[in-house]
């Protein structure tokens, strides 16, 4: 839709926002990238996301859209001529939203607790942690791709994880490729794609940003 005016308000390493940037990314849209101070709100955040006052959000010409899942769907439904992340079947569109749900109820907090506890606490988080890795690996099967042989609304949602797995295995001491194999295979076919590779922040970073957050929130 030419002349739109795109914003989207986030943080660097933030797999929820590299979400939307993804989305955007395959569907060829210019943005404005906000960088937000997550202990800083700016004043804009806090009107556009009075609900929640979390990144990300999009602004699309001065309406916000809240949520990184309901952002992809919202990109999909609006740029939909061109690489459509949900697929056409309602019943396959439900199993894609299923699995997005998936990721969101479990990736992000089990991945937290892998570096932000210790002990038993700590193993036990590193195997469920594991336990989810496969169960997405098994939903993943032999196909390329979660929806299929089409990079889709699965693979955003859980790609920008994968420049999180450095740190969650430095501080868990293992290996998602041992236990995983295909699951870091389908991760660096998506890596090949530009959309992805530019949108997800380096993996050193991320582990340096954690370490420096541990030492913040006094975590030995």
């Amino acid at each position: 839709m030419a002349g739109d005016k795109v914003v989207v308000l986030g943080t660097y390493g933030s797999m929820f926002s590299m979400r939307v940037q993804v989305a955007l990314a395959e569907k060829g849209i210019e943005y404005e990238n906000k960088e937000e101070d997550l202990a800083n709100k700016s004043p804009l955040l806090l009107e556009v996301n009075p609900v929640h006052k979390k990144i990300p959000v999009l602004i699309h010409n001065g309406k916000p859209v809240c949520e990184s899942l309901i952002i992809v769907q919202y990109i999909d439904e609006v740029w939909h001529d061109k690489n459509p992340l949900l697929p056409s079947d309602p019943y396959q569109r439900a199993q894609a939203r299923f699995w997005a749900d998936f990721v969101d109820k479990k990736v992000y907090d089990c991945g937290r607790r892998i570096w932000a506890t210790k002990g038993e606490e700590k193993e036990a988080a590193k195997k469920e942690f594991i336990g989810i890795m496969k169960t997405l690996e098994g939903e993943l099967g032999n196909k390329p791709y979660f929806g299929g042989e089409d990079f889709g609304y699965v693979d955003v949602a859980l790609i920008p994880f994968y420049c999180w797995f450095h740190a969650y295995e430095n501080f868990g001491n293992f290996k998602t490729e041992t236990e995983c194999p295909k699951l870091v295979e389908w991760a660096k076919r998506c890596m090949q794609r530009e959309s992805v590779s530019k949108s997800l922040a380096d993996p050193h970073k991320i582990y340096e940003f954690v370490v420096s957050l541990k030492k913040k929130l006094g975590i030995e």
